[in-house]
């Protein structure tokens, strides 16, 4: 029990104290981040949309998730990454509101586009700023602090939102995920420095000549598509798996959000130490293999499961496990591979992959839900992220250094 105390202890040490503002920002920006894990729930059920409709409407978000990520990349590599971050939390939250007024799929899929742009141009800023507070040493352990204050917030939002959801009613979600946003920004504004907001302006051409772009490194251009494949068979934790535990499951509102706030819960439970320990042998890849390789054996046990609740919450867990190993040492490896003056380019490319994972997830997983089933979703989803977890071996070999 002492060495275990001993571990939680050290994983918080010697983090600088504006990684725990960003820390704090998130968990309050992610307490009502419940727009993804019930939107499609709102669209089926409120707004009578197909599966396939909800869908579609869904992969707007991940449109928009590339396009504010490149966006803030190129901001990022200009200007100060806390007026990035800033204005994107106040704009996202008051974009949101215009769910309360949508209704046909051209309106919603158009407020999901733009709250999506404005939302993921604070991604490549706040890498950036996680980079400029922390070293090398600590980058991962402050990674997995800002990640542990993100599912710390997934995992009060979902299960809050659940009951929210069943007994108030769905738009009272986007009102909450709005006034959330918001208050993150106004912590940000009270606490995080801006002594130096006015000298960190860079010139198109400073950029341009000072490291090779992100575009011409092969293998990280390579790693960024491992990213996005990953990314694809993840989010339908988010995507398609609640439409499973809603239609084949026939599971409530408020047992759905308990089972995705469980995922959150066990991040902030286990990843810092865990992470604490393995950031010792500097492995990036090793680790980042298991997490893959957790993906297909948590598909396999929801899916011969067959609705139970048992194999569902052992699914959780897995798929957690996961997120816990591939997550935190993909940043790394991306915030750790750029000079200074790329990082926004490099961080863009990573939050792109995510935002790719976002347009394809849920029209991949509910399109085959919806043609050919939930069973050959399954299948399918492990297939692909068995092959995905045989390229990120290969990359590794490729990129054979001490650290990797």
């Amino acid at each position: 029990m002492n060495k275990i105390l001993s571990l939680y202890k050290e994983s918080f040490s010697n983090i600088q104290r504006n990684i725990w503002v960003l820390s704090i920002a998130m968990f309050i920006n992610r307490s009502g981040s419940m727009v993804l894990l019930f939107t499609s729930l709102y669209l089926t059920k409120d707004l009578h949309f197909t599966i396939a409709e909800a869908g579609l409407a869904l992969s707007f978000y991940g449109i928009g998730s590339v396009l504010g990520s490149y966006a803030g990349g190129w901001l990022t590599d200009r200007y100060h990454f806390y007026n990035i971050m800033f204005y994107s939390l106040i704009l996202s939250g008051l974009i949101l509101l215009l769910l309360l007024v949508a209704h046909t799929p051209f309106q919603i899929s158009s407020v999901i586009f733009i709250y999506a742009f404005a939302s993921d141009i604070f991604r490549p800023a706040n890498s950036k700023a996680i980079a400029a507070y922390s070293t090398p040493e600590n980058r991962t352990r402050s990674v997995s602090l800002v990640r542990l204050a993100v599912n710390l917030g997934f995992s009060v939002g979902p299960a809050v939102g659940g009951f929210v959801a069943l007994y108030l009613g769905y738009k009272l979600l986007f009102i909450i995920d709005a006034f959330t946003s918001v208050a993150a920004a106004g912590l940000l504004y009270l606490y995080l420095p801006k002594k130096d907001l006015q000298q960190t302006k860079v010139s198109s051409a400073e950029i341009k000549n000072s490291s090779p772009s992100a575009y011409k490194d092969i293998p990280y251009l390579i790693f960024i598509f491992l990213v996005a494949i990953y990314g694809i068979c993840f989010f339908q934790l988010f995507a398609s798996v609640p439409q499973y535990f809603d239609k084949v499951c026939h599971y409530s509102e408020d047992t759905i959000g308990l089972l995705l706030g469980l995922n959150g819960l066990l991040v902030v439970l286990i990843e810092m130490p865990l992470v604490t320990y393995l950031e010792k042998e500097r492995k990036l890849f090793k680790y980042i293999i298991i997490g893959v390789l957790c993906l297909p054996v948590s598909f396999a046990i929801l899916k011969f499961g067959e609705g139970m609740v048992l194999p569902a919450i052992v699914y959780t867990v897995i798929i957690t496990l996961s997120e816990i190993y591939a997550m935190p040492f993909m940043m790394n490896y991306s915030l750790s591979r750029p000079a200074k003056e790329r990082q926004g380019q490099y961080s863009a490319l990573y939050s792109i992959a995510y935002g790719l994972s976002n347009i394809v997830a849920p029209v991949l997983g509910l399109g085959i839900a919806n043609r050919y089933g939930f069973n050959s979703m399954f299948y399918f989803l492990i297939a692909l992220s068995l092959l995905t977890a045989i390229g990120f071996i290969w990359l590794g070999n490729k990129n054979k250094s001490p650290e990797q």
